[in-house]
């Protein structure tokens, strides 16, 4: 790898996203102990797959718990800002059915953990949020556009939000696509690298010369199909909203783009459809400027794309997670290709036809 500025950036950002190191991970005994000393919870663990924390779900005679136990190189700051973003959600937007932030017997929000190697690690405990996850629904237009109008809710409450912490360097934040073309490097097929090269191009030509004016707020920063618990059965559909760990102050845009950066591709025939369904639903409540709506689908395929690219690279360096993270990416390249050959004129054309419809 050369040592130019780009790369030493690129180098510095997956640092600060927890991206670059594994750890070992921490023994469920020693995260038993800390739940039953300091938030009085006994019950049975469970270890979840997720992409760099320890996870696990708590079963106790009193209910279900998530337990999160963040990764030695994410800095506490940066724990704090995401359980900030939703206590103040938990206050400010009660109706909103974000996760809860479960508090110590002693009225904190997360217990620091100091392992033999110094290094802090922070212990926090939420809800267990019952259902189905969006990913596994299979949603009609009409869905997707409900669970938009959430995201479009959460962003109109985080609107006013601030933390010390909330301008953190996050290798998925969007605004930071430009800077990682190094990435490319490690992606093995020439066709994909031929892919990325293509919407680098085409972030660089249009979103890179607007970053500086766009709108900014905190964001969720990682509403993925994952991380919206859903109930076909229900009026509301999104019966819960979790994971804020991608939190951050960044361009009001990217936060839909990550959605629909999901959704690209699963109707083969028409790759953009649902992302488009989302979109309507998210500007019902949180409408794009006009100026910056033909930038979303181009933020969406770059959204696609990163996730490719990070996912190929951290294969290598992370073996106890390549299954977890090849699972969540399989088709990421395939999709990449098929919303490239529709015309983007097309696709914001339907996101200002929604936009009007429901404005």
């Amino acid at each position: 790898m050369n040592d130019s500025p780009a790369t030493n950036h690129a180098q510095r950002l997956l640092e600060e996203s927890g991206l670059t190191s594994s750890h070992e991970p921490i023994g469920e005994m020693l995260v038993s102990i800390f739940l039953e000393e300091h938030y009085r919870l006994d019950g049975r663990l469970e270890r979840l797959a997720t992409e760099k924390d320890d996870t696990f779900r708590l079963s106790t005679d009193s209910g279900n718990y998530l337990a999160k136990v963040s990764p030695p190189d994410e800095a506490e700051a940066v724990v704090a800002l995401q359980t900030a973003a939703m206590r103040y959600l938990e206050t400010t937007a009660p109706h909103l059915p974000v996760q809860r932030v479960k508090l110590t017997a002693g009225g904190d929000d997360h217990v620091t953990i100091r392992l033999n190697d110094g290094r802090p690690r922070v212990l926090r405990v939420f809800d267990f949020v019952e259902g189905q996850v969006l990913a596994d629904a299979n949603p009609d237009a009409g869905r997707l556009a409900k669970a938009g109008e959430m995201l479009g809710l959460i962003d109109v409450a985080l609107r006013p939000f601030t933390h010390p912490a909330d301008r953190r360097g996050l290798a998925w934040d969007i605004r930071h696509f430009h800077q990682l073309t190094e990435l490319v490097e490690h992606t093995p097929s020439p066709e994909h690298r031929q892919l990325a090269r293509s919407v680098f191009r085409l972030f660089g030509d249009s979103v890179v010369p607007r970053l500086s004016d766009l709108e900014t707020q905190v964001i969720h920063g990682d509403f993925s199909p994952y991380n919206i618990v859903v109930d076909p059965k229900s009026d509301h559909f999104v019966t819960g909203v979790i994971d804020f760990g991608d939190t951050v102050r960044s361009a009001v845009i990217f936060d839909p783009a990550v959605p629909m950066a999901n959704l690209l591709g699963r109707t083969p025939d028409q790759p953009w459809r649902d992302a488009c369904a989302f979109a309507a639903g998210y500007q019902r409540q949180r409408p794009v400027q006009a100026p910056e709506l033909p930038l979303l689908p181009v933020a969406a395929l770059a959204r696609l794309t990163l996730r490719a690219l990070i996912t190929n690279w951290r294969a290598e360096r992370a073996p106890e997670r390549r299954a977890y993270l090849l699972g969540h990416a399989k088709d990421d390249w395939i999709n990449v290709e098929r919303s490239l050959a529709v015309s983007l004129d097309e696709v914001v054309a339907h996101l200002r036809e929604a936009r009007h419809g429901h404005s």
